[in-house]
């Protein structure tokens, strides 16, 4: 009975320590004014860049640790930085068509770490749940985080996201109108 009984003991305890958040996590939210998110395309003939809006955002902390984060893009905020004028323009409206990220069904991509694993002093290596037009991949990148600061730059591959246009993957003879699959984001986050 006694055994038993501190079994029960032991259960609740167990129970009651495991369901609450560490007490020491703090959610800092992310300046979205004085944050950047850079992207950059390339094809054959050469690349293209410009910024994306961040919406929200937050970054997780534990006993000053990295432990968690997540962002939503702005996609209607797609810009182009590298042309000026009417070439501008047609890039960006070609770039929220539905011939790449269809922003008009799918105005926010949203990024939710789902692991964090410390890989040095400020370094992290991060696994989370990329959503681009309703589709969820696992992405794996590298962050560091500096006093109020992280930076963060990952490859993704527009492919698993139905962002198909141009790509060798899924056209022929596309010669020098060809775009690579994969793009940049770096980020340059204030919290």
């Amino acid at each position: 009975m006694k055994t038993i009984k501190n079994f029960a003991i032991f259960a609740i305890l167990a129970f009651i320590t495991f369901s609450f958040k560490p007490l020491n996590e703090e959610k800092k939210a992310v300046k979205t004014e004085s944050s950047k998110v850079v992207w950059k395309g390339y094809k054959v003939t050469g690349s293209h860049e410009g910024t994306i809006n961040l919406k929200s955002g937050f970054l997780i902390f534990n006993e000053g640790n990295l432990t968690g984060g997540e962002f939503v893009m702005d996609m209607n905020s797609l810009i182009t930085t590298d042309l000026e004028g009417e070439y501008k323009g047609k890039l960006e409206g070609h770039l929220k068509s539905d011939d790449f990220f269809g922003v008009e069904k799918n105005p926010t991509a949203t990024l939710i770490f789902k692991e964090v694993k410390s890989t040095g002093k400020n370094s992290y290596k991060v696994t989370g749940d990329l959503t681009i037009k309703g589709i969820t991949n696992t992405v794996i990148f590298d962050l560091s985080v500096y006093g109020n600061k992280a930076n963060v730059s990952l490859k993704i591959d527009r492919t698993k996201y139905d962002v198909r246009y141009g790509s060798t993957s899924f056209f022929d003879n596309l010669k020098d109108k060809a775009i690579y699959d994969e793009f940049d984001l770096v980020a340059d986050l204030e919290f």
